[in-house]
């Protein structure tokens, strides 16, 4: 069983940065890992993906030329820096992994999660 954990999270102004880490339990996860972030009274949405080897990735419209996601399979962490924060990217975000290669951008398609980190994005 993987068990993840993000950190990173925090309250910035609107067009700064944040840099959030999923770190996996000391194991290197073969598959895609990615990136959902949730808003309240919101369902839980695809922000990114990344493959194994960190060579393939994948964007919501929304994120994608803002944020970019990468892995550390050495210290079997995945990043998802974040630029340009606005406000509607205020949610708690969480890392999950997937089995299926291509990744899926459906929460149902992802088996383990952590327990998310909290963004939120002052105007």
């Amino acid at each position: 069983q993987v068990q993840l954990e993000e950190s990173g999270g925090g309250q910035v102004q609107a067009g700064d940065s944040l840099r959030l880490s999923c770190a996996a339990n000391g194991r290197t996860f073969s598959g895609y890992i990615g990136w959902f972030r949730q808003a309240p009274g919101k369902e839980r949405e695809f922000v990114a993906a990344v493959s194994r080897d960190g060579g393939i990735t994948y964007y919501s419209d929304s994120v994608k030329g803002r944020f970019t996601i990468s892995r550390d399979n050495d210290k079997s962490t995945v990043f998802l820096q974040m630029n340009s924060l606005k406000p509607e990217d205020t949610a708690v975000y969480y890392c999950a992994t997937s089995p299926y290669d291509p990744p899926r951008r459906y929460s149902g398609a992802y088996d383990y999660w952590g327990q998310g980190t909290q963004v939120t994005v002052a105007s």
